[in-house]
């Protein structure tokens, strides 16, 4: 499996959590993120959009899952809207791994990542999130990234 290392800067987003079992509701939060964002005319095709799994389903009960749908938003931007919320992501050094974005090749790059980098010398740094990462043109190749801190 294939990486590229990016330190990636500071980002403000503008996000919506939902708490529950990962899957395909999760689908439906980005489409309401993304709705949003075009109501807000901050949805445009240099657009990144993020998926936090906050939770390893493997020790957290599914009904407390959380993942959190997010959108880089410039650091003073006002948000209005009930349910979206704005945080700061710290930047740092990540290991990119493009994948396809089907359910099988997400699952198989979960699976894969850890021995990969483990492999390659490199550990997780457990103080920042691990984020799928999206813009339009992956979107529509059917591709996502996974960024992990190390």
């Amino acid at each position: 499996m294939q990486f590229t290392i990016e330190t990636i800067p500071r980002q403000t987003v503008a996000y919506i959590r939902r708490t529950g079992p990962y899957g395909a509701n999760n689908m439906d939060l980005m489409e309401r993120l993304k709705s949003w964002a075009g109501a807000n005319n901050i949805l445009d095709k240099s657009t990144v959009i993020m998926g936090i799994a906050h939770d390893d389903p493997a020790i957290t009960l599914p009904d407390a899952c959380r993942y959190d749908v997010c959108i880089v938003v410039p650091g003073k931007y006002e948000i209005k809207g009930e349910d979206i919320n704005k945080t700061e992501l710290s930047g740092g050094k990540y290991a990119i791994f493009m994948i396809g974005h089907t359910t099988e090749d997400i699952q198989k790059a979960w699976a894969d990542i850890l021995p990969e980098l483990s492999g390659q010398g490199l550990c997780i740094d457990n103080s920042r999130p691990i984020f799928e990462r999206y813009t339009p043109g992956m979107v529509s190749n059917h591709q996502c990234e996974i960024c992990v801190p190390i």
